[in-house]
């Protein structure tokens, strides 16, 4: 598997840094594993083996914190490469911390604000421009610097933040920063290509183009600039659409029953994110630096670079 990443297997930092994350982490697939090692070897500062090339700088070549972004759709398992890379980072010398875009959804009250003075499907979590991106961006500078930090946890079950007296208390300043969300790095599509619905929940809720066009405006403006924050992405490439309401169900039934989706329900909310989906399927295996394509039937990795 390293082959693709042109780093030796055998490598004993590589091997020893696997060795060492992995300690009381038996449940975690090996090929994650070996992926979040791989991405630790290339970070840690000093010589790499002849004939390697850093796809990041290493995590003293750049002011803290260097952020490395984990993109993908629901389902692809963002959140549990995120906790794998900061254990592994941890396990390689480096002062880490993780965080979810998904954290920095506006409140409910906020979003219904949104709904109300610009188009009610903003009162759905998920899309670009329902997230605070200046609060995700503070985080980051106080990251930064000596401190303790205060990072916000979203509880999706009340769909609101958790309140701050239970928010994650960072140390500061941190070597790296691993941010993961479903949207890191999408860009905004050409005016021309939002006239045309994707699906039923854009022709008959947005029939006006009015939502997509504040979803595209918000890619456009403040999400530009904090992707530019990012130092590294790796995309975690769905097969297709079908698997990411498969996985997503299966991510569902996880839940008490009184916190589940029925299908229509599901279905329904995936919608809301398949346009920015679907064209991150076509622009980021262009711009990540490393590509993990999910295998359809598990998902597992079949890396692409």
């Amino acid at each position: 598997m390293l082959e693709h990443l042109h780093l030796d297997p055998a490598d004993p930092a590589v091997q020893a840094i696997d060795r060492r994350s992995a300690a009381g982490n038996a449940r975690v697939p090996a090929d994650w594993r070996w992926l979040a090692a791989a991405a630790a070897r290339v970070l840690q500062p000093g010589p790499l083996p002849a004939g390697t090339q850093r796809p990041w700088p290493a995590w003293n070549e750049t002011p803290a914190p260097l952020v490395l972004g984990v993109a993908g759709a629901q389902g692809s398992g963002k959140t549990t490469l995120a906790a794998q890379l900061e254990r592994t980072l941890a396990a390689a010398g480096a002062s880490v911390a993780a965080c979810s875009l998904d954290d920095f959804y506006l409140s409910r009250a906020r979003r219904n604000e949104l709904a109300a003075a610009v188009h009610p499907l903003l009162a759905t979590r998920g899309v670009p421009g329902t997230h605070d991106v200046a609060h995700l961006e503070s985080v980051i500078q106080a990251l930064g610097r000596p401190g303790t930090v205060a990072v916000p946890r979203f509880d999706k079950a009340a769909d609101d933040p958790l309140p701050p007296a239970r928010w994650r208390q960072v140390q500061a300043p941190v070597d790296v920063l691993v941010l993961e969300g479903w949207c890191l790095g999408a860009e905004p599509e050409e005016p021309g290509t939002l006239q045309a619905p994707v699906n039923a929940l854009e022709a008959e809720e947005d029939a006006d183009g009015h939502w997509r066009r504040y979803v595209n405006d918000a890619l456009a403006g403040p999400y530009a600039a904090l992707w530019q924050r990012l130092h590294g992405l790796i995309f975690l490439q769905v097969p297709d659409l079908r698997a990411v309401l498969r996985w997503r169900t299966e991510q569902e039934q996880a839940l008490p029953r009184t916190r589940r989706m029925n299908e229509a329900q599901l279905r329904r909310f995936i919608a809301h994110y398949e346009r920015v989906t679907r064209a991150m399927l076509t622009t980021l295996p262009r711009r990540a630096q490393w590509v993990a394509g999910l295998d359809d039937a598990a998902p597992a990795w079949r890396l692409c670079g």
